[in-house]
């Protein structure tokens, strides 16, 4: 099951005993849902939600907290449409349900954020909010570079008023319009981890953090393999250039090069793969590697200077320019 739809599973599940958080996400839920409609004069209440087990418990805390009846209708999946959606209509009690919500104010306006006495409530009722924010229009992303737990909303006043209920429990969450529709976004891995669990999934959390971990650690080995290879890229062109300079410096000093220097240079040349330290195993007698890079280095040394006394090409001369920058 894809991450929201499990979230959305496990929230319909939540048991929740306090009045006043069961009508704050009631509230959320019709208000995040598009419920308010004006239809012929009358006002309906339409709530279209994309779970059944969403849509079901929304009739019944309707029932339980306000005694309204509700029908339940279902949109089966066709044409843009990738899965069926579940539509809450009250229409004999729609007027009496939308004030009683915070839908409408106390003249029969429609309220365009959340009501007042939700916007005002404690913590607990601002997690009743998430919570039917999120099955009303939510969603979450697998973890990774652009994981996001999202929430749709209806109006500019109802996002401000979502993102300071996330402030009250102590989660960063930031309102922003996209193409015309205003969203509420937690981007943060642990600000994400720490909604899920406010809101009563813990379940989904687990499986959430399980994939976040396991994508960390792909992503740090790549990147040391990634860095490992650039490393053996490297060596393998710095003994490139190593070699071709020793090469050059035996042409440029002939006889005059001392016994010690050259074998050092031989070496360089036989074994173009090999290690400084590798070099001196294979020297006779054996040599530390500070001592093989320091012959290395005087026989470039006392080449360069030849060669400038000559007036011709020193060691460097041949080589390509991205060798010059090791």
């Amino acid at each position: 099951m894809a991450l929201t739809g499990q979230v959305k599973e496990e929230l319909a599940r939540v048991r929740v005993a306090k009045t006043s958080c069961r009508k704050a996400e009631v509230s959320a839920t019709l208000r995040f849902s598009g419920g308010l409609h004006i239809i012929s004069g009358r006002v309906v209440i339409e709530a279209e939600l994309d779970t059944e087990s969403a849509a079901t418990r929304l009739r019944h805390a309707i029932h339980d907290l306000y005694g309204h009846t509700s029908e339940l209708i279902v949109v089966q999946a066709g044409g843009l449409r990738k899965s069926s959606r579940f539509v809450v209509r009250v229409v004999r009690e729609g007027e009496s349900l939308a004030r009683q919500t915070g839908l409408l104010d106390a003249r029969g306006r429609p309220v365009r954020g959340l009501a007042p006495e939700v916007v005002s409530a404690g913590v607990p009722e601002a997690e009743a909010v998430w919570r039917g924010a999120f099955l009303a229009h939510g969603s979450l992303t697998e973890p990774g570079r652009s994981m996001a737990l999202e929430v749709t909303s209806p109006g500019p006043e109802a996002a401000l008023a979502l993102v300071g209920a996330a402030r009250r429990l102590g989660v960063a969450a930031k309102s922003r319009e996209v193409r015309g529709i205003d969203r509420v976004v937690i981007r943060d891995g642990d600000s994400i981890g720490r909604m899920l669990e406010r809101i009563g999934a813990p379940e989904t959390l687990k499986v959430w953090e399980e994939r976040r971990e396991r994508r960390e650690v792909r992503g740090t080995a790549n990147r040391l393999a990634n860095f490992d290879d650039a490393n053996l890229r490297r060596s393998a062109r710095a003994a490139v250039a190593a070699g071709a300079r020793v090469q050059r410096a035996f042409e440029i000093l002939g006889d005059e090069l001392p016994e010690h220097l050259r074998q050092a240079g031989e070496l360089r040349l036989a074994h173009k793969q090999a290690s400084l330290e590798e070099l001196g195993r294979l020297a006779e007698p054996q040599l530390s590697k500070d001592a093989v890079a320091g012959r290395i280095r005087r026989l470039l040394s006392t080449a360069d200077k030849r060669a400038l006394e000559l007036g011709i090409p020193d060691t460097e001369a041949g080589l390509s320019a991205d060798l010059l920058d090791l």
